[in-house]
């Protein structure tokens, strides 16, 4: 029998302290609580915690080291009827954990009902089809590591996934491809650097499941939003493949993107968990204490609420549950040195009854959070529920994935339906929906495409999904997808389609990138990464989703393209203001922002509404900008004209009078292949003169540095 001494109930979770190690589980509902321990063999040790403080089952062994695996068995009530499920048949992982081996083996033992009469307990033992929980040495030689601290409005964003990233990129070597090493590899980080991105923002790294209907059909959740251990990083994505070893592999990954000051932003899934709905499986929360962790139908405990479309919604009215989340938040930021959060379907954690509540518990602990509240959070602001759809209704800390940014730019340069107040919004920062709040542009995450959907040159090829891989007849993924196929649907040889859709694609990404708030490109978008038409490709652990590294060579152009526009926006803070634009004459300003029709005259409230509406002029002047810079100087720019034409015929557009500027360089124009020079010498074009503007495409020209008049009101 191995000595237990009795311990502490905190910290939570399997603390090695270089002697010896504390275990500590929460659980309201056990009646007794089983330590179990496997060595190499499997075979099972069980320890009784000896000692239950608060709720807080806890002991301490001495000599128990790091990479020893380990789960527990919760003893206690199994009545459905009353929201309890204890079942100490199923080998339980610790929502601590902070590393676990191995993966679940779908077999009816890890479901704690009979298939063929539910009704009937399965008392089968579920721990040789689980994985098990390992004990992590939490030392680690971060060295000099800084945070890069980027300002929000320098922020460039790349969402990316670990695995899909790297695994076809020929420079990593090949048993570091799909791997938290990978990522780390130079070569990656070269690109990212050329590219200007300033954080990465990682599909789900916390420990995931895939689900069992899903593995059945000879698939996998490649995306990962079906978390199981919030503090601990997916073992599939080491490259050692050693007990424990992706906790010092998760943070040399951080430490190496940190020297080449890039942050890095964690998309975090804390509105369910992977054990589904109250058919699923006993895997932790569920056995532990489900009532506390999960959100229960009040008439019908037995069901369980599903805010998310997973089968379970995390119960956030529950202080233990909130303090998990809080938990782990500060590990991923203390000790694993991330940078920030998007939080997956956001709405869902506001929820305290059924309403979204803006100033639920959840947000409370986050704003008086001393390290919380210093990072990045961003939210993906809805879920699946009623009035779920929250975007521009977050507190003021947090930055929003901005929806209606995506599709209006969408509808937009597809030529939906009339759009242009709304897409003129939606450049300038989407004052309407932050303004009141007292935020600022930086809190729209702009983005045209994100892993959910197509990326962008399927949205430009396909009018329709084709998600037949998925194996769901064609079912799955959304219809309202808002792109246009430009002609044709899917490949085509025909050279005028081919170059209309390298023209949209350029359209949409000059608009990302010239529109205040933050941009987040998605990755492979850069070298024209497709999927083949699938806009939904969670299961997808292949080609269709990996980046295709080899397109690099066709789609040089394309690169060259993105990265200048990463280095103009850099380059000038007109375009990246961290205030809103006054649009108006304050006594002894001048206007920072004017709207002019194509023929250079200022936009009326009958050109915002009429029924032509694809195109116009925007000058922003770099000399009215509002804020001031970190030593308080005024900060000022060059000027430009932006001329956007989403119409199918070319466009002749007057460059507006002197009093906007004495003459004007062309610097970008979408219907060109390759970007210019925006520094080039030449003659500027007058005022007044003429310019066209190719269909379905958009310039910018910089104001002349010889002295001209601003307008003023």
């Amino acid at each position: 029998m191995r000595e237990v001494w009795p311990g502490e109930p905190y910290p939570l979770g399997a603390t090695w302290d270089g002697v010896g190690t504390s275990f500590s589980l929460f659980s309201e509902v056990a009646e007794r609580v089983e330590l179990c321990l496997f060595d190499d063999a499997g075979t099972e040790t069980r320890v009784d915690l000896p000692e239950v403080d608060g709720f807080v089952w806890h002991g301490y062994l001495p000599g128990i080291m790091p990479g020893q695996r380990y789960g527990y068995r919760v003893h206690g009530p199994y009545r459905p009827e009353a929201g309890h499920r204890c079942d100490p048949a199923k080998l339980l992982l610790d929502p601590y954990a902070k590393a676990v081996e191995g993966e679940v083996r779908w077999d009816r033992s890890l479901f704690s009902y009979r298939f063929t009469d539910p009704g009937r307990r399965n008392t089968a033992d579920s721990a040789a089809h689980m994985p098990k929980n390992v004990v992590v040495n939490p030392f680690f030689d971060w060295g000099g590591d800084r945070r890069p601290r980027t300002p929000y409005h320098e922020t460039v964003i790349y969402e990316a996934h670990v695995r899909g990233l790297t695994m076809r990129h020929p420079d990593v070597p090949e048993e570091q491809r799909g791997t938290y090493a990978g990522l780390a590899h130079p070569a990656v980080i070269s690109h990212l650097r050329a590219l200007g991105v300033t954080a990465v923002e990682l599909m789900p790294v916390h420990q995931f499941v895939p689900e069992h209907a899903m593995v059945a059909r000879g698939l996998t959740n490649y995306w990962g939003y079906n978390t199981i251990s919030f503090l601990a990083p997916h073992n599939a994505y080491s490259s050692s493949g050693q007990r424990g070893e992706q906790v010092p592999e998760f943070k040399a990954m951080v430490k190496a993107l940190h020297e080449a000051g890039i942050e890095v932003i964690l998309d975090v899934v804390y509105n369910h968990t992977a054990e589904g709905d109250h058919m699923g499986p006993t895997l932790s929360f569920r056995g532990i204490d489900n009532a506390s962790y999960y959100r229960l139908i009040d008439s019908d405990r037995r069901l369980l609420l599903d805010y998310t479309g997973c089968g379970n919604s995390l119960n956030v009215r529950s202080p233990h549950a909130l303090q998990l989340i809080m938990d782990s938040l500060r590990y991923w930021v203390m000790e694993m040195h991330v940078d920030g959060f998007r939080f997956d379907l956001a709405a869902a954690l506001a929820r305290e009854l059924h309403d979204v509540d803006r100033l639920s518990a959840f947000f409370d602990l986050i704003q008086q959070d001393p390290v919380i509240s210093q990072v990045k959070l961003i939210a993906e602001p809805w879920d699946v529920g009623p009035g779920g759809y929250q975007v521009g209704n977050f507190p003021p800390l947090w930055t929003e994935w901005n929806g209606k940014y995506r599709d209006s730019v969408r509808d937009f340069w597809r030529g939906g339906p009339p759009v242009l107040p709304e897409f003129a919004s939606r450049l300038a920062g989407s004052s309407d929906l932050y303004a009141t709040s007292g935020r600022r542009p930086v809190a729209s995450i702009n983005f045209v495409t994100c892993h959910d959907g197509f990326p962008l040159t399927d949205l430009v090829s396909y009018d329709r999904k084709h998600n037949e891989a998925n194996g769901e007849d064609n079912r799955d993924g959304t219809d309202d997808n808002r792109s246009w196929n430009c002609g044709a649907e899917g490949p085509t040889d025909d050279p005028q389609i081919l170059a209309l859709r390298r023209r949209q694609r350029r359209n949409l990404l000059t608009t990302l990138f010239v529109s205040q708030g933050v941009p987040m490109l998605l990755h492979g978008d850069e070298i024209g990464r497709s999927q083949g038409g699938n806009n939904n490709a969670y299961c997808q652990d292949n080609e269709v989703s990996w980046v295709d590294w080899s397109l690099l060579d066709e789609e040089r152009e394309l690169l060259e393209f993105v990265r200048a526009l990463a280095r103009f926006r850099r380059e000038h803070p007109v375009f990246r203001r961290r205030r809103f634009f006054l649009g108006r004459v304050p006594e002894g300003d001048v206007r920072d922002i004017v709207w002019l029709t194509p023929s250079g005259k200022e936009m009326t409230d009958g050109d915002w509404h009429s029924g032509f509406g694809k195109a116009m002029a925007v000058f922003l002047n770099g000399e009215a900008i509002s804020e001031p810079g970190p030593r308080g100087e005024r900060i000022t720019d060059d000027s430009f004209l932006l001329l956007v034409n989403a119409h199918h015929e070319n466009i002749s557009f007057s460059l507006p009078g002197a009093e906007f500027g004495a003459g004007w360089h062309p610097v970008l124009d979408t219907a060109e292949e390759t970007p210019r020079d925006g520094h080039a010498p030449g003659d500027p074009l007058p005022p007044g003169a003429g310019i066209t503007v190719t269909s379905r495409s958009m310039q910018i020209l910089r104001r002349s540095t010889a002295e001209g008049s601003l307008p003023a009101g």
